[in-house]
Protein backbone atom coordinates (compact mmCIF):
# COMPACT_ATOMS: atom_id res chain seq x y z
CA UNK A 1 0.00 0.00 0.00
CA UNK A 2 0.79 3.58 -0.79
CA UNK A 3 -0.33 6.88 0.80
CA UNK A 4 -1.02 10.45 -0.76
CA UNK A 5 -1.18 13.58 1.50
CA UNK A 6 -2.51 16.58 -0.42
CA UNK A 7 -1.39 19.19 1.46
CA UNK A 8 -2.68 21.84 -0.64
CA UNK A 9 -4.97 23.84 1.62
CA UNK A 10 -2.37 23.21 4.91
CA UNK A 11 -1.19 20.64 7.36
CA UNK A 12 -1.17 20.37 11.25
CA UNK A 13 -0.81 17.52 13.27
CA UNK A 14 -4.59 17.41 14.46
CA UNK A 15 -5.91 17.71 10.96
CA UNK A 16 -3.23 14.70 9.96
CA UNK A 17 -4.87 12.79 12.78
CA UNK A 18 -8.36 13.16 11.66
CA UNK A 19 -7.06 12.00 8.18
CA UNK A 20 -5.91 8.91 9.63
CA UNK A 21 -8.78 8.14 11.41
CA UNK A 22 -10.94 9.09 7.98
CA UNK A 23 -9.07 6.71 6.04
CA UNK A 24 -9.64 3.45 8.48
CA UNK A 25 -7.05 3.96 11.02
CA UNK A 26 -8.60 2.97 14.34
CA UNK A 27 -8.57 6.11 17.03
CA UNK A 28 -7.87 3.19 19.49
CA UNK A 29 -4.79 2.56 18.19
CA UNK A 30 -3.89 6.58 18.05
CA UNK A 31 -4.79 6.71 21.63
CA UNK A 32 -3.04 3.73 22.95
CA UNK A 33 0.06 5.32 21.52
CA UNK A 34 -0.50 8.75 23.04
CA UNK A 35 -1.31 7.75 26.26
CA UNK A 36 1.92 5.49 26.95
CA UNK A 37 3.68 8.57 26.76
CA UNK A 38 1.81 11.48 27.60
CA UNK A 39 2.95 11.93 31.47
CA UNK A 40 -0.48 13.87 32.05
CA UNK A 41 -4.36 12.98 30.89
CA UNK A 42 -4.94 12.87 27.12
CA UNK A 43 -7.95 11.58 25.18
CA UNK A 44 -8.32 11.62 21.22
CA UNK A 45 -12.53 11.92 20.14
CA UNK A 46 -13.31 12.53 17.06
CA UNK A 47 -16.54 14.38 15.01
CA UNK A 48 -17.52 15.04 11.08
CA UNK A 49 -17.70 18.28 10.22
CA UNK A 50 -18.03 20.41 7.66
CA UNK A 51 -15.19 22.16 5.89
CA UNK A 52 -15.94 24.85 2.60
CA UNK A 53 -18.67 21.79 1.79
CA UNK A 54 -16.46 18.79 2.19
CA UNK A 55 -16.91 16.33 5.04
CA UNK A 56 -14.43 15.99 7.29
CA UNK A 57 -13.13 14.23 10.14
CA UNK A 58 -12.54 16.63 13.25
CA UNK A 59 -9.55 14.67 15.71
CA UNK A 60 -9.92 16.71 19.42
CA UNK A 61 -7.16 16.40 21.59
CA UNK A 62 -8.66 16.94 25.18
CA UNK A 63 -5.62 17.62 27.50
CA UNK A 64 -5.58 18.81 31.24
CA UNK A 65 -4.42 22.28 31.97
CA UNK A 66 -0.91 22.03 32.28
CA UNK A 67 1.76 24.71 32.13
CA UNK A 68 4.99 22.60 32.02
CA UNK A 69 7.17 23.32 28.76
CA UNK A 70 9.07 20.54 28.29
CA UNK A 71 12.82 20.77 26.56
CA UNK A 72 13.83 18.43 23.55
CA UNK A 73 15.59 16.42 26.31
CA UNK A 74 11.91 16.13 28.13
CA UNK A 75 10.08 15.04 25.47
CA UNK A 76 13.13 12.12 24.33
CA UNK A 77 13.16 10.88 27.96
CA UNK A 78 9.03 10.10 27.70
CA UNK A 79 9.22 8.52 23.94
CA UNK A 80 12.15 6.37 25.51
CA UNK A 81 10.30 5.32 27.82
CA UNK A 82 7.54 4.75 26.77
CA UNK A 83 6.29 1.21 25.26
CA UNK A 84 6.14 1.65 21.95
CA UNK A 85 6.87 -0.38 18.84
CA UNK A 86 10.41 0.60 18.10
CA UNK A 87 9.33 2.36 14.67
CA UNK A 88 6.73 4.40 16.30
CA UNK A 89 9.11 5.35 18.93
CA UNK A 90 11.93 6.51 16.24
CA UNK A 91 9.60 8.16 13.68
CA UNK A 92 8.23 10.28 17.08
CA UNK A 93 11.85 10.82 17.91
CA UNK A 94 12.94 12.24 14.24
CA UNK A 95 10.15 14.06 14.44
CA UNK A 96 10.40 16.62 17.75
CA UNK A 97 14.27 16.42 17.11
CA UNK A 98 13.80 17.92 13.62
CA UNK A 99 11.12 20.68 15.05
CA UNK A 100 14.16 21.33 18.36
CA UNK A 101 16.77 21.47 15.47
CA UNK A 102 14.15 24.15 13.32
CA UNK A 103 14.01 26.20 16.44
CA UNK A 104 17.43 26.38 17.66
CA UNK A 105 18.13 27.69 14.23
CA UNK A 106 15.65 29.96 13.91
CA UNK A 107 16.72 31.63 17.65
CA UNK A 108 20.34 31.18 17.14
CA UNK A 109 20.30 28.38 19.54
CA UNK A 110 21.23 24.94 20.32
CA UNK A 111 18.29 21.82 20.26
CA UNK A 112 19.23 20.82 24.29
CA UNK A 113 18.84 24.46 24.77
CA UNK A 114 15.41 24.74 23.43
CA UNK A 115 12.21 25.36 25.57
CA UNK A 116 9.50 24.14 23.27
CA UNK A 117 6.19 25.64 24.18
CA UNK A 118 3.54 24.33 21.48
CA UNK A 119 5.54 22.06 20.76
CA UNK A 120 6.30 20.65 24.07
CA UNK A 121 2.65 20.85 25.14
CA UNK A 122 0.99 17.95 26.08
CA UNK A 123 -1.40 18.25 22.56
CA UNK A 124 1.67 18.07 20.74
CA UNK A 125 3.14 15.15 22.14
CA UNK A 126 -0.45 13.86 21.10
CA UNK A 127 -0.27 14.83 17.93
CA UNK A 128 3.22 14.21 16.70
CA UNK A 129 2.84 10.38 18.42
CA UNK A 130 -0.74 10.05 17.14
CA UNK A 131 0.25 10.33 13.73
CA UNK A 132 3.12 8.36 13.79
CA UNK A 133 1.41 5.73 15.27
CA UNK A 134 -1.25 5.60 12.56
CA UNK A 135 1.13 5.68 9.46
CA UNK A 136 2.88 3.08 11.26
CA UNK A 137 -0.29 1.00 11.68
CA UNK A 138 -0.97 1.66 7.39
CA UNK A 139 2.09 -0.05 6.68
CA UNK A 140 2.92 2.54 3.83
CA UNK A 141 6.02 1.54 1.30
CA UNK A 142 5.87 5.31 0.21
CA UNK A 143 4.09 8.58 1.16
CA UNK A 144 4.07 11.03 -1.48
CA UNK A 145 3.54 14.47 -0.21
CA UNK A 146 1.84 17.31 -2.47
CA UNK A 147 3.41 20.87 -2.47
CA UNK A 148 2.73 22.33 0.75
CA UNK A 149 0.26 25.41 1.09
CA UNK A 150 1.69 27.49 4.11
CA UNK A 151 -0.54 30.28 4.03
CA UNK A 152 0.30 34.58 4.18
CA UNK A 153 0.18 37.53 6.38
CA UNK A 154 1.07 37.45 9.95
CA UNK A 155 0.35 35.25 13.24
CA UNK A 156 0.70 35.48 17.14
CA UNK A 157 2.71 32.93 18.81
CA UNK A 158 4.20 32.42 21.68
CA UNK A 159 7.45 34.38 20.55
CA UNK A 160 5.24 37.04 19.56
CA UNK A 161 3.72 38.40 16.18
CA UNK A 162 5.57 36.65 13.36
CA UNK A 163 5.26 36.61 9.86
CA UNK A 164 3.25 33.46 7.88
CA UNK A 165 4.85 31.18 7.02
CA UNK A 166 6.66 31.45 10.78
CA UNK A 167 10.60 30.83 10.66
CA UNK A 168 9.90 27.51 12.04
CA UNK A 169 7.84 26.06 9.15
CA UNK A 170 10.20 27.74 6.88
CA UNK A 171 12.83 26.00 8.42
CA UNK A 172 11.23 22.70 8.37
CA UNK A 173 10.50 22.97 5.05
CA UNK A 174 13.29 23.71 3.72
CA UNK A 175 14.42 21.58 0.25
CA UNK A 176 10.36 20.69 0.28
CA UNK A 177 8.16 21.82 -2.11
CA UNK A 178 5.88 24.93 -0.36
CA UNK A 179 3.83 28.13 -1.44
CA UNK A 180 1.56 30.41 0.18
CA UNK A 181 -1.98 28.06 -0.77
CA UNK A 182 -4.44 28.43 -3.71
CA UNK A 183 -6.02 31.38 -4.85
CA UNK A 184 -8.01 32.84 -3.01
CA UNK A 185 -6.80 31.44 0.18
CA UNK A 186 -7.58 33.47 3.48
CA UNK A 187 -4.75 35.18 4.80
CA UNK A 188 -3.74 32.67 7.69
CA UNK A 189 -1.41 30.09 8.92
CA UNK A 190 -2.28 27.35 7.60
CA UNK A 191 0.75 24.96 7.97
CA UNK A 192 1.97 24.35 11.30
CA UNK A 193 5.56 23.75 12.51
CA UNK A 194 4.16 20.41 13.76
CA UNK A 195 2.30 19.45 10.51
CA UNK A 196 5.31 20.61 8.85
CA UNK A 197 7.53 18.20 10.55
CA UNK A 198 5.90 15.41 10.23
CA UNK A 199 4.80 15.58 6.60
CA UNK A 200 9.21 16.06 6.33
CA UNK A 201 9.62 13.24 8.80
CA UNK A 202 7.27 10.57 6.82
CA UNK A 203 7.48 11.87 3.09
CA UNK A 204 9.02 9.75 0.96
CA UNK A 205 9.02 11.90 -2.38
CA UNK A 206 7.27 15.30 -2.59
CA UNK A 207 4.67 15.92 -5.62
CA UNK A 208 1.48 15.17 -7.70
CA UNK A 209 -0.83 12.30 -7.03
CA UNK A 210 0.90 8.96 -8.24
CA UNK A 211 -0.48 6.38 -10.07
CA UNK A 212 -2.63 4.14 -7.67
CA UNK A 213 -5.40 2.63 -7.21
CA UNK A 214 -7.08 4.40 -4.26
CA UNK A 215 -8.93 2.21 -1.46
CA UNK A 216 -9.74 4.61 1.28
CA UNK A 217 -9.75 8.72 1.34
CA UNK A 218 -9.40 10.27 5.19
CA UNK A 219 -9.73 14.05 5.19
CA UNK A 220 -8.90 15.72 8.23
CA UNK A 221 -10.42 18.87 9.15
CA UNK A 222 -8.26 21.65 10.73
CA UNK A 223 -10.49 24.10 14.06
CA UNK A 224 -10.80 27.10 11.77
CA UNK A 225 -13.91 27.05 9.02
CA UNK A 226 -12.52 30.28 6.81
CA UNK A 227 -15.35 31.25 3.97
CA UNK A 228 -13.92 30.07 0.93
CA UNK A 229 -11.21 28.14 2.25
CA UNK A 230 -11.78 24.19 2.57
CA UNK A 231 -9.21 23.91 5.67
CA UNK A 232 -8.63 20.20 5.42
CA UNK A 233 -5.80 17.63 4.42
CA UNK A 234 -6.57 14.31 2.44
CA UNK A 235 -4.88 11.24 2.60
CA UNK A 236 -5.47 8.88 0.06
CA UNK A 237 -4.07 5.14 0.56
CA UNK A 238 -4.09 2.47 -2.08
CA UNK A 239 -1.90 -0.27 -4.23
CA UNK A 240 0.26 1.05 -6.40
CA UNK A 241 -0.27 1.38 -10.04
CA UNK A 242 3.19 0.77 -12.13
CA UNK A 243 5.96 2.93 -10.37
CA UNK A 244 5.95 5.13 -7.66
CA UNK A 245 7.91 8.18 -8.01
CA UNK A 246 11.20 7.77 -5.71
CA UNK A 247 11.61 11.18 -4.58
CA UNK A 248 10.68 15.18 -6.29
CA UNK A 249 13.70 16.97 -7.27
CA UNK A 250 13.90 19.47 -9.63
CA UNK A 251 15.26 17.82 -12.89
CA UNK A 252 15.52 14.71 -11.36
CA UNK A 253 14.91 11.35 -12.83
CA UNK A 254 14.58 9.90 -9.63
CA UNK A 255 15.42 9.89 -5.84
CA UNK A 256 16.76 9.58 -2.41
CA UNK A 257 16.63 10.45 1.25
CA UNK A 258 19.42 11.95 3.48
CA UNK A 259 19.82 10.88 6.64
CA UNK A 260 22.11 13.13 9.30
CA UNK A 261 23.62 12.86 12.52
CA UNK A 262 26.22 14.64 14.22
CA UNK A 263 27.87 12.57 16.65
CA UNK A 264 30.67 13.49 19.31
CA UNK A 265 31.03 10.79 21.07
CA UNK A 266 32.00 7.49 19.15
CA UNK A 267 35.45 5.80 19.20
CA UNK A 268 36.71 7.22 15.73
CA UNK A 269 38.21 3.69 15.52
CA UNK A 270 34.74 2.27 14.51
CA UNK A 271 33.73 4.49 11.81
CA UNK A 272 34.94 2.48 9.00
CA UNK A 273 32.65 -0.70 10.35
CA UNK A 274 29.42 1.72 11.10
CA UNK A 275 29.72 2.61 6.92
CA UNK A 276 30.51 -1.04 5.92
CA UNK A 277 27.29 -1.83 8.09
CA UNK A 278 25.17 0.80 6.73
CA UNK A 279 26.04 -0.58 3.32
CA UNK A 280 25.59 -3.98 3.86
CA UNK A 281 22.05 -2.69 5.22
CA UNK A 282 21.29 -1.31 1.31
CA UNK A 283 22.20 2.22 1.79
CA UNK A 284 23.58 3.71 -1.31
CA UNK A 285 26.35 5.48 0.18
CA UNK A 286 27.94 6.52 3.74
CA UNK A 287 30.20 9.31 4.27
CA UNK A 288 31.54 11.64 7.16
CA UNK A 289 32.26 15.49 7.31
CA UNK A 290 34.54 16.65 10.62
CA UNK A 291 32.48 19.09 12.20
CA UNK A 292 33.81 21.25 15.39
CA UNK A 293 30.29 20.80 18.03
CA UNK A 294 29.44 23.08 21.11
CA UNK A 295 32.08 23.66 23.87
CA UNK A 296 34.75 23.25 20.98
CA UNK A 297 34.23 19.14 20.76
CA UNK A 298 35.25 17.71 17.33
CA UNK A 299 32.66 15.05 15.89
CA UNK A 300 31.64 13.76 12.84
CA UNK A 301 28.41 14.32 10.70
CA UNK A 302 27.10 10.80 9.38
CA UNK A 303 25.72 11.17 6.25
CA UNK A 304 24.04 8.27 4.67
CA UNK A 305 22.33 7.72 0.97
CA UNK A 306 19.23 5.77 0.84
CA UNK A 307 16.53 4.91 -1.32
CA UNK A 308 13.03 5.41 -0.14
CA UNK A 309 12.28 1.83 0.52
CA UNK A 310 15.53 1.49 2.38
CA UNK A 311 15.37 3.92 4.45
CA UNK A 312 13.81 1.93 7.70
CA UNK A 313 16.82 -0.26 7.27
CA UNK A 314 19.35 2.41 7.43
CA UNK A 315 17.73 4.38 10.06
CA UNK A 316 17.87 1.39 12.34
CA UNK A 317 21.79 0.51 11.16
CA UNK A 318 22.60 4.55 12.20
CA UNK A 319 20.86 3.54 15.74
CA UNK A 320 22.38 0.12 16.03
CA UNK A 321 26.19 1.16 14.96
CA UNK A 322 26.53 4.41 17.00
CA UNK A 323 26.09 6.70 19.75
CA UNK A 324 23.49 8.74 18.43
CA UNK A 325 20.03 9.09 19.58
CA UNK A 326 18.46 10.94 16.72
CA UNK A 327 18.83 11.55 12.67
CA UNK A 328 17.42 13.99 10.60
CA UNK A 329 16.22 13.25 7.04
CA UNK A 330 15.28 14.96 4.11
CA UNK A 331 14.33 13.83 0.62
CA UNK A 332 16.49 15.17 -2.20
CA UNK A 333 15.94 14.63 -5.73
CA UNK A 334 18.99 12.25 -7.68
CA UNK A 335 19.54 11.84 -11.17
CA UNK A 336 21.47 8.98 -12.19
CA UNK A 337 22.95 7.75 -15.16
CA UNK A 338 22.22 3.91 -16.63
CA UNK A 339 24.97 1.76 -15.89
CA UNK A 340 26.52 -1.55 -17.30
CA UNK A 341 29.23 -3.67 -16.03
CA UNK A 342 31.70 -5.41 -18.64
CA UNK A 343 35.42 -6.94 -18.31
CA UNK A 344 38.58 -6.46 -19.63
CA UNK A 345 41.48 -8.84 -19.37
CA UNK A 346 44.85 -7.97 -17.50
CA UNK A 347 47.63 -10.15 -17.38
CA UNK A 348 45.30 -13.15 -17.93
CA UNK A 349 42.72 -12.16 -15.14
CA UNK A 350 39.66 -10.51 -15.60
CA UNK A 351 38.40 -7.27 -14.20
CA UNK A 352 35.00 -6.09 -13.61
CA UNK A 353 34.44 -2.61 -15.09
CA UNK A 354 31.46 -0.29 -14.50
CA UNK A 355 30.15 1.76 -17.03
CA UNK A 356 27.91 4.91 -16.79
CA UNK A 357 26.02 5.29 -19.97
CA UNK A 358 23.82 8.56 -20.82
CA UNK A 359 21.62 8.30 -23.41
CA UNK A 360 22.77 5.01 -24.63
CA UNK A 361 26.34 5.85 -24.65
CA UNK A 362 29.51 5.28 -22.46
CA UNK A 363 30.41 8.41 -20.76
CA UNK A 364 32.52 6.82 -17.80
CA UNK A 365 34.39 3.57 -17.42
CA UNK A 366 35.90 2.70 -14.25
CA UNK A 367 37.59 -0.42 -13.25
CA UNK A 368 36.63 -2.06 -10.29
CA UNK A 369 39.19 -1.40 -7.38
CA UNK A 370 39.00 -4.93 -5.44
CA UNK A 371 39.56 -6.75 -8.67
CA UNK A 372 41.96 -4.50 -9.42
CA UNK A 373 44.10 -5.50 -6.15
CA UNK A 374 42.76 -9.18 -6.37
CA UNK A 375 45.21 -9.46 -9.76
CA UNK A 376 47.84 -7.66 -8.22
CA UNK A 377 48.30 -9.45 -5.50
CA UNK A 378 48.21 -12.69 -7.60
CA UNK A 379 50.77 -11.13 -10.21
CA UNK A 380 52.61 -9.64 -7.46
CA UNK A 381 53.30 -6.58 -9.60
CA UNK A 382 52.36 -2.94 -8.04
CA UNK A 383 48.62 -2.41 -7.37
CA UNK A 384 49.11 1.19 -9.80
CA UNK A 385 50.67 -0.80 -12.25
CA UNK A 386 47.42 -3.29 -13.09
CA UNK A 387 45.22 -0.15 -12.92
CA UNK A 388 46.84 1.57 -15.38
CA UNK A 389 46.62 -1.32 -17.68
CA UNK A 390 43.05 -1.80 -16.73
CA UNK A 391 42.06 1.84 -17.16
CA UNK A 392 44.22 1.86 -20.65
CA UNK A 393 41.24 -1.74 -21.18
CA UNK A 394 37.98 0.16 -20.17
CA UNK A 395 39.25 2.79 -23.53
CA UNK A 396 38.26 -0.66 -26.03
CA UNK A 397 34.57 0.28 -24.00
CA UNK A 398 34.13 3.98 -25.07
Amino acid sequence: MIGWVDASSGASGDMLLGALVGAGVPLEVLSAAVTAVAPEAVGLRTETVVRGALAATRCHVDVADSHTHRTWRDVAALLAAAPLADEVRDSAHATFERLAVAEAAVHGTTPEEVHFHEVGALDAIADVVGVCAGLHHLGLSALVVSPVAVGSGRVRGAHGDLPVPPPAVVELLRGAPSYAGPAGAPQMELCTPTGAALLVSHATSFGAQPMMAVATVGVGAGGRDPEGHANVVRLLVGEPVGSVPAAAGPGGSGGAVVLETNVDDLDPRLWPDVIAALLEAGASDAWLTPILMKKGRPAHTLHVLAAPDRVDAARAAVFRQTSTIGVREVPVGKTALDRETRTVAVAGHQITVKLALLDGRVVNAQPEYVDVAHVAARTHRPIKDVLAEAVAATQELL
